[in-house]
This record gives C-alpha cells, structure tokens and sequence, in this order.
C-alpha cells in the first residue's frame, strides 16, 4: 500500500497539492521534499511531472532527523535561504493567506511563526483521578504547519538539539533556544490527514470544488478495402478499414479532441501532426493515454465519457464491451466511466454510403480551481 503521502487525493498525490500550493507562491524560491530512505526514484516516479523541479532529500529514523537533513542539504547550497517553511505533507490543502500570515510575522522580527486555530470543543482530561475534568480551552490552540523560521536560528536549533525526547515539532526546538515564536491565524482547510476516513472525506470536500470542464470531438475517416479496422482501441474483424495517417482509429480521435477541448489544449492535431512521420501507422492509443495524462497533469479527473459511432457496417453491439474495456484501460479510470454506443444515418451521407465511419464523443472532467499565483 502506498504511503498516505503518495496517495491519490482528487486527482493527483496528496504530497503534490502542497507541492503546487508553495510553488505557486511568489515568495518561495524552491521547495524540497523530504522522503523516506532508499524512496528517492520512486517518489519522484509517483508524484511525476509535480515534483519536475523539486529538490529531494532522503530523510532519517525521525521527524527531527529527516527535518535536519533537508536543512543540512540547504545550508551546504551556494547560497543558502534566509527563511524557511517548514510542512508536513499529510496537509495538502495549503492557502496562500497561511504562508503569507507566516512570512509577514519573520518580516516584523520573529525568529518564528506557526500557524493556530482556538478549540472549538470541550477539553477533558482522560486519566488518573481528575479523569474528565474539564480544562480551560480558552488558553490552548491547535498548531498547524507550516511553520516559518528564520533559516539560521532552525539550523543551530536542529544542531544543538539534545533532548532526551523527540520534539513534536520544530518550533519546540526553536522555543528551547530562547527564540520567541509567533502564532498567527490558521485556517481549518489544513486539516492533517491522520485517523481512518480522513483521506475520504478530504477527497469528497476537495472534488466538491472542483470546476467540471466539458469537451466535444468529432471525426471521420474514410473505408477503405484490405485496411484493418481499429475503433475504441479494438480491432475489429471486417472487409474495409480506416484511412489515416495513424491507425486511423476514429473513436478515440474523437475522444482525444473531447478531452483536450476540455482542457482548452488545442486538438489531436496541435500535439500529433499528421505531417510528422513518426505518427505514421502510430496506435491511437497513446494520443489517448497522453489526453489523459494531461488531465492528471493537471489535477483534474475524466467523470466520464460517452463515444458514439456513426456507421451502417460493421455491427458494434459485439464489441461494445471490448472496447469500454479498452478506452477504460488506456485512460487508466473505471470502466463504468465509459460509455460507448452506436448509431446510423439511414443511409444518407458518407456513413450511410458506407463511403467512411465518423464518431461523436464527450468528455467530462474536473479540474482544481485555478491558483491565486500562477506556478513560476
């Protein structure tokens, strides 16, 4: 099982939301992932094109070892940072205002800041003889991350360390040094995802605002006698095929428009020229494969999509749940998200002349609401 870290969360890992959340930021200059030892290629591998220009550190036995470690890393660089956010990845809903609460209290002095929200419920203790008596909420408050330092003052806190017990997190081993740490206002929306169900209903609050995107494509190709027949993916047993440049699989042309009509990225042809020779006889698969990495890309996810194919021969009723199976395959998203049906033109036109086939296609996605800073 993936660590929670690297799970899909809403389109893409639960680390890659903070990720792009910092990146996006006018005022972070590099973001650095601390991972797991010996995760290094496989972390960069799951989170794919989000971590293309993230710096990754392996970690070691602890928290406070693995935060050294990435600090360590950018003391020894050319010119090291003078403030730090420190974050936890299990938090992946990252607000700009956060970061900006942060870095306003190192600019007015403080050596620290953390983000915190008051306790809204009634606190009790749950051992010993006062077992549940209540304790004065009004002097606590919950701590988030990420928390900001100035660069220098954290790195002599990490290298001076020497407690007995773990500290919770960084700014208990700034605050042991004698530095103050300021609190400025958290925000609900960054949750930890820590106790079973967490992560379910994180994906339902985040898909709830999400912007549903919707795409058309349309195209048709002409039959020609001898050709293989490739449709959604399949081939199918027939006298004429398709004529393209590629396998000429109408379908999933169609499709491939549809989706990225969605993403306003232009059409099949923008990305898979037919003047370029290396498409020719090329499997349409993999200009459906690349739509849909691009929605991932993205952050978004494919709800669903609906194929029609317009032709009076050959049958596709036989076929149909091939080739569900296949597009479901290529797009790497369920098959129930698939619908693929068929229809004729009662012998009017090209199709009802047999003279070609031509397919009709939607696609259904939704995409993160765009950032408040576009990524650098």
């Amino acid at each position: 099982m993936r660590p929670k870290q690297y799970r899909p969360l809403a389109g893409r890992p639960v680390a890659a939301h903070s990720i792009l959340a910092l990146r996006g930021h006018p005022a972070v200059d590099i973001v650095l992932l601390v991972v797991a030892p010996g995760m290094a290629d496989e972390a960069r591998a799951m989170l794919g094109d989000e971590a293309a220009d993230v710096l990754i550190v392996e970690g070691g036995a602890s928290r406070r070892q693995s935060v050294a470690n990435a600090l360590e890393a950018l003391a020894s660089a050319e010119t090291p940072p003078a403030r730090v956010l420190i974050h936890d990845s299990a938090r992946p809903v990252l607000p700009a205002g956060v970061i900006d609460r942060l870095l306003s209290a190192l600019a007015t002095g403080a050596a620290g800041a953390m983000p915190v929200l008051p306790v809204a419920d009634t606190l009790v203790r749950a051992e010993g003889d006062e077992a549940g008596a209540v304790i004065d909420r009004a002097v606590l408050r919950r701590v988030q991350t990420p928390q900001a330092f100035d660069f220098e003052v954290v790195l002599a806190a990490h290298r001076g360390w020497s407690g007995e017990l773990e500290p919770t997190d960084d700014a208990q081993m700034v605050r042991a040094t004698g530095s103050a740490v300021r609190l400025v206002e958290g925000d609900t929306r960054l949750d930890k995802i820590t106790w079973p169900g967490d992560h379910e209903r994180m994906e339902r609050e985040l898909m709830a605002i999400m912007t549903a995107r919707t795409g058309l494509g349309f195209d048709v190709h002409r039959l020609v006698a001898g050709a293989p027949l490739w449709l959604c993916g399949v081939e199918i047993p027939h006298s004429h095929g398709l004529s393209g440049h590629s396998d000429a699989d109408v379908a999933i042309h169609a499709l491939v428009d549809a989706i990225l009509g969605a993403l306003a990225e232009g059409d099949i042809g923008s990305h898979f020229p037919p003047s370029d020779p290396q498409w020719r006889g090329a499997r349409s698969g993999q200009f459906l494969a690349f739509a849909a990495e691009r929605v991932r890309a993205r952050g978004g996810i494919i709800d669903h999509v609906d194929v029609t194919i317009i032709c009076e021969a050959p049958k596709i009723g036989p076929h149909r749940d091939a080739m569900r199976s296949a597009l479901a395959r290529i797009m790497d998203i369920p098959e129930s998200r698939v619908s693929v049906k068929a229809t004729t033109t009662e012998r009017l036109g090209l199709t009802g002349r047999g003279e070609g086939i031509a397919a009709q296609t939607l696609a259904s996605l939704r995409l993160p609401e765009e950032p408040a800073f576009p990524a650098p």
